[in-house]
């Protein structure tokens, strides 16, 4: 639901071309990926502009943090080395406005295809039966397992904390707040 602003003149409030740079130029500052295109850093913009295009608290909160970006980077924040324009995202992190970006960017950056391919992620596999008949041991920078040991060398030991046989637990010892078994529960069934 869409509240109107105090000050009607915020609500005619218009994403501009050179607004919507500044939030592409955001974008690759809060999520830099060097081997990411334009395209996906573009798209997460334009779904930030939709989100906040049905909200005017979210609207103005954008156009109010891109605005305030300009001014603390002197004039315009797209001119700044990528440093710099860190420092400037860092003085308004805890801002409604880089929240906003930073929330939306989050889901919308991630689960496009584009992204997908930079990093090597082949996408859901649920439609396409699942990852273990489709190269569920593709992973090339793991050694292949061994599953025989040579009788000369010996099998490793359990890691630490781990267990070989089962523990008893002495219930006075026993220091957890989950219900355990009454007596009743661990006798045997009569019928």
């Amino acid at each position: 639901m869409a509240f109107p602003a105090k000050y009607p003149s915020l609500n005619a409030m218009e994403m501009t071309d050179e607004a919507r740079q500044t939030l592409v130029r955001v974008l690759r500052v809060a999520f830099p990926h060097e081997n990411f295109p334009d395209g996906p850093y573009e798209r997460t913009a334009d779904g930030i502009l939709v989100e906040a295009d049905a909200e005017t608290w979210f609207r103005v909160a954008l156009i109010q943090g891109l605005q305030s970006l300009d001014q603390l980077a002197d004039g315009d924040f797209c001119s700044l080395d990528d440093d710099s324009a860190l420092r400037v995202l860092r003085r308004v992190e805890g801002t409604e406005f880089f929240g906003f970006v930073r929330r939306t960017a989050v889901l919308n950056l991630y689960d496009d295809a584009e992204v997908w391919e930079a990093l090597g992620y082949e996408g859901p596999s649920f439609d396409q039966g699942g990852y273990i008949d489709r190269g569920f041991n593709d992973l090339d920078w793991l050694p292949e397992p061994r599953i025989l040991y040579p009788d000369d060398e010996d099998i490793p030991e359990l890691g630490p904390g781990a267990h070989a046989a089962p523990q008893t637990v002495n219930e006075a010892d026993e220091s957890t707040n989950q219900p355990r078994a009454q007596r009743a529960d661990m006798g045997e069934v009569k019928k």
